[in-house]
C-alpha cells in the first residue's frame, strides 16, 4: 500500500466532517448524498462537464468558479466563451431553468393521425441549478464534491521544460481548495495530470489543513473537441479512481451515483487512483500515435505512388487495428495530445526508462514533421517564393466544429508562410470569431504579423478572393467539394437511445419514448430532431427555454457582434443552426475569383481533385495520388 493510501487509512478513524451527510471523522459512510458540486475552472473541460452534470441532475446544485471575470460574464450571458455543438441549449436549461411544456409522444408520421389529447405528455418546469461565479471561497466551502478542472500545460522553462507538466495552476487551486473546502469533502482531479498527482493533492491538503481528512478521486475526461457534448451525454466510459479503502470506495460510489443519472452502470469503471491517472495519458498518447503513424506512411505513399486513403482502408478493415484515426493530414492539434504524450515521455524518463520516453517522443516529432512538410510543399509549388502573392487559410481551429485553437497546426503554418513575405495571408474559420483570431495571431507572432499582412474574414469567399493558393487546414464539412451524403435511415436501436446506450440520430424522430417521464437525453434528442426539420425557424420548438439573461448596454460581445455585422465579418453558429446541415462552399465561385495559377493545398483530405481540375485548379494533398 502506498504512503498516501496508508495516510488515508490511518485518518479514517480520527477525522470528522461537519456537513449535511453522515461521516465519521471525515471518512465517508453509507448514505452519503451529493447535494452540491463545485467545479473550479470554467474552460473547455469544466464548463461543458458541469453543464451536463447539472442538466442531468436537476436536484444537485452545480457551481462553476473561475477568477477570470470575463469568462464568467460570458457564461452568464448569451455569449458563452467556447463553442461546442449543442452546449448552448444545455446551458440554457440548466442555468436559466425551463418552462412547463407538452409534446405529443408519437413519431411524426403517427402524430398527424393522433389527437393531442391522446398522445400528450406533460413535462414539468425545472428551476435553475447551474451557476457561474467568481466567488471561489463560498462555492468551494458549500460543496460536497469539488472538481478541479484547470489548465495543465507543458512546462516552458526550468526542469523538465518541453515535456513535464506545468502544475502551477493546479497546485494553486489545490491550496485554495484545502483552505476553503468543508471537512470530508470529496476532491476530484478532473484536469489531466501526471501519474501520482493524488499524492501532491494529499500532501497539499495535509499541509494546509493538518488533521483534516479529504477523499481524493481521479476522474479524467475523455472529451473530443467538436463532439464534447455528445461525449458527455453518451460516454463510452466514465473512469473513476479512488483509494482502495472502505471510505475511498464509498467516495467513488458517491461520484458514480452522480453519473448514473444518465450513464449505464456498466460503462462506469472504477480503479485505483494511479491507474485512472495513467489511463488518461495512455489513451491520448495511443490515439496520437495512430495519427503520427499514418502520417509517416503518407510520406512513403507520395514517394511510391501509393494512395494513403487506399492504404488506410485496407489496413482499417483488420478488426485488430480498426479504421479510427487513420486519416492522413497535417497532424493533430488541441491542448491534449501533444501535452499528454510529452507528459508520458517525462514520466518514463524520470522513472529510468529512456527507451520508452524516446519511443513516445517520436510521436510528437512525426507530428511536427507532417505539418512542416506540408507547409514547405506549399512554398515549393509556388516556385519557392510568396512575394506578391496572397494565400488563404481555410480553418484556424485545430478540429472541425469547435472554436478551440490551442496547438492548432494553422498557426505554425501561418508563421512559416509569413517568413516568405507574402502580400497577404487571409484566414477564415466557421466557428472562430474573426477578431479573436486576428488578436491571437498578432499576440503570438508579434512583429512577423505586423501591418496589414494578416486579414481575417467572416466568410470564405472574401478570404479566397485574389488568392493564388488556398490551404485547407481544418476538416470542416463545408469546405468539401463533393455533394453532402444523403442521411442514412435511422436504425431500430435509435428509438430508445437511453436504454440502448446509443447516440440518437438527430435526423430521426426519437418518439415514442418508452417511459412516461422522458429523460433529459430523450427531450434533448427530440429538441434536436424538431430544430433540424426543413421548415423549422424557431430555436425553441418545444417552447421550453426561458428568456436568456440580458446584457448590459456596454457589453463588449454585443458591441463586437454589431461591428462584425457592419463589416460583414459575422461568424459563428446559433443554436438553431447547430443541428442543420451547413451549406458547402461554391468552389466554382472561389476558383473564378482566384489569381492564376490556382492552387488548393488540401491538408485534411476533404477535396475531390478530379472536380477541381475541371475548374482549372491544381490540387496537392497529403499522401494522395491525383489522377486527372
Amino acid at each position: 500500500m502506498t504512503a498516501v493510501h496508508e495516510a488515508i487509512v490511518d485518518s479514517v478513524e480520527k477525522l470528522g466532517l461537519n456537513g449535511s451527510a453522515e461521516h465519521t471523522n471525515g471518512a465517508i459512510k453509507d448514505g452519503f448524498e451529493v447535494r452540491t458540486i463545485c467545479c473550479v475552472g470554467a474552460g473547455y473541460v469544466g464548463g461543458p462537464t458541469a453543464a451536463v452534470i447539472a442538466f442531468q441532475n436537476p436536484d444537485i446544485k452545480v457551481t462553476v468558479v473561475d477568477r477570470d471575470e470575463t469568462r464568467i460574464r460570458r457564461w452568464n450571458s448569451r455569449h458563452p466563451p467556447i463553442y461546442e455543438p449543442g452546449l448552448h441549449d444545455i446551458v440554457r436549461v440548466a442555468r436559466d431553468g425551463s418552462r412547463h411544456f407538452t409534446f405529443i409522444n408519437e413519431s411524426a408520421s403517427e402524430t398527424e393521425a393522433t389527437s393531442a389529447e391522446n398522445g400528450e405528455t406533460n413535462v414539468a418546469s425545472r428551476p435553475a441549478n447551474l451557476f457561474f461565479t467568481t466567488d471561489v471561497a463560498k462555492s468551494i466551502g458549500e460543496a460536497d464534491i469539488v472538481l478541479v478542472a484547470v489548465n495543465t500545460p507543458t512546462k516552458e522553462r526550468g526542469a523538465g521544460a518541453g515535456s513535464a507538466t506545468d502544475m502551477t495552476a493546479f497546485e494553486a487551486v489545490t491550496a485554495v481548495v484545502a483552505q476553503y473546502a468543508r471537512q470530508g469533502a470529496i476532491i476530484v482531479e478532473k484536469s489531466t495530470v501526471p501519474c501520482r498527482t493524488a499524492q501532491l493533492v494529499a500532501d497539499t491538503l495535509s499541509m494546509h489543513r493538518p488533521g483534516v481528512h479529504f477523499e481524493i478521486l481521479s476522474n479524467p475526461e475523455f472529451l473530443a473537441a467538436g463532439t464534447a457534448v455528445n461525449d458527455l451525454l453518451y460516454p463510452d466510459r466514465i473512469l473513476i479512481g479512488s483509494a482502495p479503502t472502505p471510505s475511498g470506495k464509498k467516495a467513488a460510489e458517491a461520484l458514480v451515483n452522480v453519473y448514473a443519472a444518465w450513464v449505464p452502470r456498466e460503462r462506469i469503471l472504477t480503479t485505483n487512483v494511479w491507474s485512472s491517472e495513467l489511463a488518461k495519458l495512455v489513451a491520448n498518447s495511443m490515439l496520437a500515435q495512430r495519427i503520427s503513424s499514418i502520417n509517416s506512411i503518407s510520406a512513403v505513399c507520395e514517394q511510391t505512388g501509393a494512395d494513403v486513403d487506399e492504404v488506410s482502408r485496407a489496413v482499417g478493415v483488420d478488426p485488430r487495428i480498426g479504421n479510427k484515426f487513420l486519416m492522413a493530414g497535417i497532424g493533430f492539434g488541441g491542448s491534449c495530445f501533444k501535452k499528454d504524450v510529452l507528459n508520458l515521455v517525462y514520466l518514463a524518463e524520470t522513472m529510468g526508462l529512456p527507451e520508452v520516453g524516446e519511443y513516445w517522443r517520436q510521436v510528437v516529432k512525426m507530428n511536427d514533421y507532417a505539418r512542416d512538410r506540408f507547409t514547405n510543399r506549399v512554398i515549393k509549388c509556388l516556385n519557392n517564393t510568396l512575394v506578391g502573392k496572397k494565400v488563404a487559410i481555410l480553418g484556424y481551429a485545430f478540429k472541425k466544429d469547435t472554436s478551440d485553437t490551442r496547438e492548432a497546426p494553422a498557426l505554425e503554418m501561418i508563421k512559416t508562410l509569413l517568413e516568405e513575405r507574402p502580400r497577404q495571408v487571409a484566414v477564415f474559420d466557421p466557428c472562430c470569431n474573426p477578431l479573436v483570431i486576428k488578436e491571437e495571431i498578432k499576440a503570438t507572432l508579434g512583429p512577423l504579423a505586423a501591418g496589414n499582412i494578416i486579414s481575417v474574414h467572416g466568410n470564405a469567399y472574401d478570404a479566397c478572393h485574389g488568392a493564388t493558393a488556398v490551404v485547407i487546414a481544418t476538416e470542416f464539412d463545408e469546405f468539401r467539394n463533393q455533394p453532402a451524403p444523403k442521411p442514412a435511415p435511422a436504425p431500430v436501436q435509435d428509438v430508445a437511445p437511453k436504454m440502448m446506450g446509443r447516440k440518437p440520430n438527430p435526423k430521426s424522430d426519437p418518439r415514442p419514448f418508452n417511459s412516461s417521464v422522458p429523460s433529459a437525453n430523450d427531450l434533448l434528442a427530440l429538441h434536436k430532431y424538431l430544430v433540424q426539420r426543413p421548415n423549422e425557424t424557431s430555436d425553441d420548438p418545444l417552447d421550453r427555454f426561458k428568456v436568456e439573461p440580458s446584457c448590459s448596454d456596454d457589453c463588449p460581445d454585443c458591441t463586437q457582434e454589431r461591428e462584425s455585422r457592419k463589416t460583414g465579418d459575422a461568424t459563428g453558429m446559433g443554436s438553431a443552426e447547430e443541428y442543420k446541415p451547413k451549406e458547402r462552399l461554391d468552389w466554382v465561385r472561389i476558383a473564378d475569383a482566384m489569381a492564376k495559377p490556382r492552387w488548393v493545398f488540401d491538408g485534411r483530405g476533404v477535396i475531390d481533385s478530379r472536380e477541381m481540375v475541371k475548374l482549372g485548379v491544381r490540387v496537392e494533398s497529403v499522401g494522395r495520388q491525383h489522377r486527372f
